[in-house]
């Protein structure tokens, strides 16, 4: 596709969090700017019982990513969570995700966080090269995921501390970003997108189409 140029359509913000949120449902989380998660990957409108927000928030720790899920459907997770590692293929479940690139020029290197409804996680450094694309299994975010299930809905939160990788940014910069969400399974399976990634076959995995996310303070 086309590298995207900035404007208000792929711009969202990260707003300045005076203290760490802890707690799924604090005010502070109220006054994030909501990041709408309304369409499939193919730039088709999802359904409103498959659509989603997310909303970010930055302070001196790291970046705060809570999505919001409207669940109407059988959930799509592991019988046993395995929440004290990694848990590769979590991609196949039910699943929130974020791509995260410091700095506003389109990414060959980015990395992938996943975090799903019962607290199992995933972090993925990638590189882009010629030859395709090299992920970094063993690659060590630190990150952290609290999530609940609820009547109608799912909360999921993640915590993705700065590091000699991911460092903390200015107020006023910007990192590439795009959000997702993973629901379903079969031929009924969802993949939603902040900014679609219209390709042919679902995938992620497509940097001229992440948008920008701005930390405002």
């Amino acid at each position: 596709m086309t590298e995207q140029r900035i404007s208000k359509e792929n711009t969202a913000e990260a707003r300045w969090a005076d203290t760490s949120p802890r707690n799924l449902n604090e005010q502070q989380w109220a006054l994030a700017e909501p990041i709408f998660l309304q369409k499939y990957w193919s730039g088709e409108k999802a359904p409103a019982d498959r659509q989603a927000d997310a909303r970010a928030l930055w302070n001196d720790e790291g970046l705060f990513v809570l999505f919001r899920c409207v669940q109407r459907e059988a959930l799509v997770v592991g019988d046993t969570p395995q929440t004290s590692r990694k848990v590769i293929g979590l991609w196949d479940r039910d699943v929130c995700e974020v791509f995260l690139a410091p700095g506003q020029a389109t990414p060959c290197r980015y990395f992938e966080f996943e975090a799903a409804p019962n607290g199992e996680w995933l972090d993925i450094r990638i590189r882009l090269t010629a030859e395709g694309r090299i992920s970094d299994w063993e690659f060590k975010s630190g990150m952290s995921v609290t999530a609940s299930v609820e009547p109608d809905r799912v909360l999921i939160s993640m915590f993705i501390p700065w590091s000699s990788e991911i460092p903390k940014p200015s107020a006023g910069d910007a990192f590439r970003a795009n959000f997702f969400r993973c629901v379903g399974s079969g031929e009924q399976r969802g993949y939603l997108a902040w900014q679609p990634t219209f390709t042919e076959e679902p995938s992620f995995h497509v940097p001229e189409a992440f948008g920008w996310l701005r930390f405002e303070k």
